[in-house]
């Protein structure tokens, strides 16, 4: 997969004078950040509202036609493969269909394979409402970045999961998703926010680490402030990340 690597010195507002300066590298840091994420989702975003729209269209939904309704959107995520998309798709809520509770619309890896479970398959009768990626946007409405963590639904592999969630008159519906492998987003990130020499982390809204510069932490670690002091913490502004610096 290609991955693209974020330089802080290309970056707005991001120079070599940062490297050396501590408040500024945790700005810095944030900048790298916002900027390989707003390569990502914002078209998450337009993805979950155009779908709601073509939902809003079908007065039965059945799990053919929300597949034929989100392959177009699936594929066309997939096509930031450069930015590390992995996986992307659709996860209805339940009830929402007219022919099976609940259902997974999703294509993912390089060959762009769609995701069918064996009917004898244990993910078949899993509840995605109890999924952290399905349940914090159905509950707050708001997006949500769930990860690291080892996806044993759909790629079995150390994964970031962005998930939007997606509204038909109010009413919540489901969750426009997609997977970025965590080697990937590794890759894009740890160089440049290594080289501004100032330990760091980049957490999401449960502040569990997805990268980390802070030999004191590896992702997928958690971070418990309640243990150890947080000197600086920048959230973004569109999900729940954020750049942190601790004692």
């Amino acid at each position: 997969m290609t991955t693209t690597s974020a330089d802080p010195t290309l970056l707005p507002g991001v120079g070599a004078a940062d490297a050396g300066d501590v408040g500024g590298a945790v700005d810095a840091a944030a900048a790298i950040a916002t900027a390989y994420f707003d390569g990502i989702l914002p078209r998450l975003e337009e993805h979950a509202a155009r779908l709601a729209a073509e939902i809003a269209e079908v007065d039965a939904l059945t799990a053919a036609r929300i597949d034929d309704i989100v392959e177009v959107h699936a594929h066309q995520l997939l096509d930031e493969s450069a930015k590390g998309v992995y996986g992307a798709g659709f996860i209805a809520t339940v009830d929402l269909l007219t022919d099976t509770a609940s259902h997974l619309s999703w294509w993912q890896g390089p060959d762009r394979r769609k995701l069918v479970f064996p009917a004898e398959s244990v993910k078949q009768g899993i509840d995605y409402r109890e999924l952290e990626w399905f349940r914090i946007p159905m509950t707050t409405g708001r997006p949500h970045v769930a990860g690291p963590y080892v996806d044993y639904l759909c790629s079995d592999e150390y994964t970031m999961t962005a998930a939007w969630p997606v509204r038909v008159g109010g009413e919540f519906v489901g969750v426009a998703g997609l997977d970025v492998l965590i080697d990937t987003i590794e890759e894009a990130l740890t160089p440049p926010l290594s080289a501004l020499g100032v330990p760091l982390l980049l957490v999401n809204g449960v502040n569990r680490v997805l990268v980390s510069t802070d030999v004191r932490f590896s992702a997928g670690d958690v971070l418990r402030p309640e243990r150890i002091e947080i000197l600086e913490r920048r959230a973004s502004a569109r999900v729940d990340l954020a750049v942190v610096r601790l004692a």
